[in-house]
């Protein structure tokens, strides 16, 4: 191994055994080569984050929300941690006063907000579970989490609700109590009411608790502080259950990740949110935020505005989804393009020069200060001139997108994994280390994580490049999934969770998703077919957005559905004199041969073997999304949902073909 490695290895590989695959050594972050960080004195749970930082800095801003002056919006307005830490007091009582106790379930659904936070953390308080319902998932999932999660109470957003009253009748055999973010239509408390329900309107719910005082309970590290419903790719939403502890030792890791690098968190960080609080990943990087009493600020909830909301707080640092960033380096891209040959030849020119002084290991502000200073401070501005952390996670972000942005942003892009199961952040890549470009980086210093063979894919886990199915060890793991112990036992084994996901280690200690351990199928042939990778190479295509690979054990070839680029159709159809509107192009056997051509071509490029070359495609001009239910909230591919949305298409295909 050259150069610098970032993990240790702590327990050496075992053989295959009694028809269990063999295991790759066990590795920890070289960060951690004398021990985990211990845990934070006098943090047990998830209450002590806020109220510590509450004692620590009552003045400093931490909630931010845009005021509207004239129906235009304004500056950045704040609430400091002691005006937050009185309103969640009043949230706690008015909560108990409701008849609620200790380790009741309390449901939040809505886009991210202050009353979101507050919400939490009076459950935080109160030692009450919060359930985060969110509405990408659809009414149908609403209803099951509150049915399943026997959730008695939801704090709600005022045009939520009428999403809430979809999950009636059913939802109120055990739903007693609605609380608005803001207002509740007379008509709304009529309907509601009706249901033996009540609802109150924030201003109102506060007053509930007024002049009575509640005993905290005692916090226990492994109680149980939030279940998050993740949206499975196949059967209903798992609850995972993640303790005090999941959380609290996750931010011990990420501070002695960041203090590793010289990139420590401050009270000076801004940070927009947007992301899901309903996921994790979101949920941990607030609560980061509030460790170190940073401010939080949220956006207007519309993904147009984005930039122009990013523009106005100016953060410092930025986590995003692949999505997000993709969308940032087109227009990027466009705005160059549209710039002239000057401007075009010049960013070429800089962009060249110091990517090269990248890869030769000059870290990033030392790449090309002129580079930066002329052309890249415009970008830097673009995300409101103070990022220095841009952070992807959720879903594998390009390398092409990572690199540029990498090049341009002036800021460090790190990519992380991490599943809702182990709390997030798993594994991140490190700054300044441009070999660790399309990896997901070393394990974060408070887990351990090793590979297992997957023989039946090929993958092995002692080979000189160690493949297997990544597993992680570690007090962030959570609890199990809520009630559903048979669950739980399927993924667990000796204190490992096993991810399902596919990994390869790097030289330097890094780790790369190659694959799902799940999507995989056999041909009628016999020959196994590992479709995500397929998809990975084929979505390298220019002119398709999407593509979705379709086999199964009675047919001898693939198929696929692909969502072609709307502006790439156009353009070849006008040089092959081809007349029609996008859709009647996407239905051309033509169109069909151009693109098919298209996927042979990188098939070809990148030596896909005989059987995994696709055989024949539909053309959708609408792209996968979560409203025909083809997506999880995360942009995963719902593959059931896909193969029965598209079963006639598919069978056409295969008579086709033929």
């Amino acid at each position: 191994m050259s150069g610098k490695n970032y993990i240790i290895e702590v327990e050496p590989a075992k053989p295959a055994k009694d028809g269990k695959p063999s295991i790759g050594p066990v590795y920890r972050s070289v960060f951690a080569k004398d021990g985990f960080p211990p845990p934070i004195e006098g943090l047990d749970s998830c209450w002590d984050i806020f109220r510590l930082s509450v004692e620590k800095y009552p003045n400093n801003r931490m909630l931010g929300r845009r005021e509207i002056v004239d129906g235009k919006p304004g500056k950045y307005v704040w609430q400091t941690y002691k005006e937050v830490y009185d309103l969640v007091v009043k949230v706690g009582n008015s909560i108990r006063s409701c008849g609620i106790e200790e380790g009741g379930r309390c449901g939040i659904y809505g886009a991210n907000c202050a009353e979101w936070i507050m919400s939490m953390e009076a459950c935080n308080a109160h030692g009450l579970h919060c359930v985060p319902l969110y509405d990408t998932l659809g009414a149908g999932a609403v209803e099951f989490i509150i049915c399943h999660a026997e959730v008695t109470i939801a704090f709600v957003e005022e045009k939520k609700i009428p999403e809430l009253l979809k999950t009636f009748p059913n939802a109120t055999k055990y739903l007693k109590t609605i609380v608005s973010f803001g207002k509740v239509t007379s008509q709304q408390k009529d309907e509601i009411e009706k249901f033996g329900v009540v609802v109150y309107a924030w201003d109102e719910f506060l007053l509930l608790g007024e002049n009575k005082n509640y005993d905290l309970p005692l916090k226990r590290k492994s109680d149980i502080c939030t279940i998050m419903y993740t949206s499975g790719t196949t059967g209903d939403p798992k609850g995972v259950m993640i303790s005090n502890n999941s959380i609290v030792t996750l931010i011990a890791g990420v501070k002695r990740l960041l203090v590793s690098v010289n990139e420590s968190l401050t009270v000076n960080d801004v940070y927009l949110s947007y992301l899901p609080l309903a996921h994790i990943f979101d949920r941990v990087i607030e609560e980061c935020f509030i460790n170190h009493g940073a401010s939080i600020g949220f956006w207007r909830g519309d993904v147009k505005l984005l930039v122009e909301d990013i523009g106005e707080l100016k953060p410092t640092i930025f986590c995003a989804v692949p999505r997000v960033l993709d969308r940032i380096h087109s227009g990027l891209q466009q705005k160059i393009s549209a710039g002239g040959f000057i401007k075009q030849t010049m960013f070429n020119f800089a962009y060249a020069y110091k990517l090269r002084n990248l890869r030769k290991g000059l870290k990033h502000d030392e790449a090309a200060p002129i580079c930066d200073k002329i052309v890249f401070s415009k970008v830097k501005q673009g995300l409101g001139g103070k990022v220095r952390l841009i952070l992807s996670g959720a879903a594998p972000l390009a390398s092409h997108v990572e690199e540029y942005l990498r090049v341009v942003s002036c800021a460090h892009v790190l990519q992380g994994y991490g599943l809702t199961e182990t709390c997030a952040g798993t594994f991140v890549s490190i700054p300044h280390e441009m070999r660790m470009l399309g990896t997901v980086g070393p394990p974060v210093p408070n887990v351990d994580a090793c590979l297992e063979s997957v023989p039946e894919m090929g993958y092995d886990a002692l080979s000189r490049t160690p493949r297997g199915e990544v597993c992680v060890r570690g007090d962030t793991l959570f609890s199990g999934y809520y009630k559903r112990e048979d669950l739980t036992k399927e993924v667990f084994e000796d204190g490992w969770f096993h991810t399902g996901d596919v990994g390869e280690w790097q030289p330097n200690g890094s780790l790369k998703i190659i694959d799902r351990k799940k999507n995989i199928f056999k041909l009628s042939q016999g020959e196994y077919v590992a479709v995500e990778n397929l998809e990975n190479v084929y979505g390298l295509v220019s002119a398709i957005d999407s593509i979705w690979v379709y086999g199964n054990s009675f047919e001898s070839y693939l198929v696929a559905v692909v969502n072609p680029k709307k502006q790439a159709v156009e353009e070849w159809a006008q040089e092959n004199e081809l007349t029609g509107d996008f859709n009647s192009l996407c239905e051309n056997p033509k169109v069909k041969e151009y693109i098919l051509g298209e996927l042979n071509k990188i098939g070809k490029e990148k030596k896909l073997k005989g059987f995994e070359f696709i055989k024949a495609v539909h053309l959708d001009p609408e792209p996968f999304d979560m409203e025909r239910d083809l997506l999880t909230p995360t942009f995963k591919k719902k593959r059931p949902q896909l193969l029965k949305y598209y079963q006639n298409v598919i069978d056409n295909m295969y008579k086709s073909a033929k």
